[in-house]
């Protein structure tokens, strides 16, 4: 177990964790997705981890997230998802220890389950070296902050004005927000301010894109080239934790992405309806295991799909261009 890390500390994770800990704590958070995705070095990195000894067939995700820490020994400290994300974590968990980092371990227990669920976060608090009271109170702090993403989500399917690209950049960004919630809900507030101000827009195909975030650099610029509204985006609306609810455990409890398909796929019926999607555009990453939740994603969901794959963030190539100008020429048509 790691030692306790010290306030001002910055702590890496490796997917969505109860962030509202790490903030009890004084600590700031670092979705190390996220610093690995924006870098302009970003497709360097994964060639870097491969040119260190990892397998071409490993998910370039994981690849990123090892080379990004090897530039950056100002995060000490990283909490490993070792249940409810990747298997490949568990390796990644253990190169990093061997190299002297210190490591904290969380779970999102499978099935879902409260008690479990609370006793994860009760074990992650005190890693953290905070405490149950001081969690509440930055849980409860942080509620207006994540109505403005409800409301910024809202304004993107019901107003159109907040394109699609807009809405992913922010709510994918709610998982660490930054490591600055004020800043960040400065930066949202000033936002939604002016996207109010902007007409209305409701023309074009209406998609929605599920699945994990993509890695494709030009995926939404190319979007909207055709024209498409992206008008849900699953993963990043889930981080931003869109459910109201009475407690810290209840609203990852109800946060979708780590537990089984069957509650992603009501959460996906649901704004289907409500959105009124034209299709879905599945997106999978090369050597993931949610590739073969496709299957289930086609046999429950009553509207058109393309499953698109995505390995190294590049730009989309050619054939994938074609792909997804087809799919909205049929929807339109």
């Amino acid at each position: 177990m790691a030692t306790i890390p010290k306030p001002g500390t910055r702590v890496g994770f490796t997917t969505t964790i109860p962030v509202e800990v790490l903030l009890a704590a004084g600590l700031t958070p670092v979705d190390l997705n996220n610093i690995f995705i924006t870098a302009a070095d970003a497709y360097e990195r994964v060639s870097g981890a491969e040119e260190e000894g990892w397998p071409r067939t490993v998910c370039a995700w994981i690849k990123g997230i090892y080379t990004t820490l090897q530039l950056h020994p100002d995060i000490p400290t990283v909490i490993v998802v070792t249940q409810g994300d990747c298997s490949n974590t568990h390796a990644l968990m253990e190169l990093l220890e061997a190299e002297g980092r210190a490591i904290i371990p969380f779970q999102f227990p499978y099935p879902r389950q409260r008690g479990q669920l609370q006793g994860q976060i009760e074990a992650l608090t005190a890693a953290c070296g905070t405490h149950e009271a001081a969690v509440h109170h930055v849980w409860q702090e942080l509620q207006p902050l994540r109505a403005k993403l409800a409301e910024l989500d809202r304004l993107t399917w019901e107003t159109g004005q907040v394109r699609g690209q807009e809405n992913f950049r922010f709510l994918i960004a709610s998982s660490d927000f930054h490591g600055d919630p004020a800043a960040f809900g400065e930066e949202l507030r000033d936002f939604l301010a002016a996207a109010r101000r902007r007409p209305p827009q409701r023309q074009g195909v209406r998609l929605g894109l599920v699945g994990i975030p993509p890695i494709f650099t030009d995926l939404f610029d190319y979007l909207e080239e055709l024209p498409v509204q992206v008008v849900f985006q699953e993963i990043p609306r889930q981080f931003s934790m869109p459910y109201p609810c009475r407690d810290l455990t209840e609203q990852y409890l109800r946060y979708t992405y780590p537990y089984d398909i069957f509650a992603r796929l009501a959460d996906i019926r649901a704004a289907v309806s409500q959105r009124r999607l034209d299709g879905l555009i599945h997106y999978t990453q090369s050597f993931c295991f949610r590739q073969i939740q496709d299957r289930l994603l086609r046999q429950n969901l009553n509207l058109p799909i393309l499953t698109i794959e995505g390995d190294r963030p590049t730009p989309l190539d050619h054939r994938t261009r074609l792909r997804l100008e087809a799919f909205v020429d049929v929807l339109r048509r």
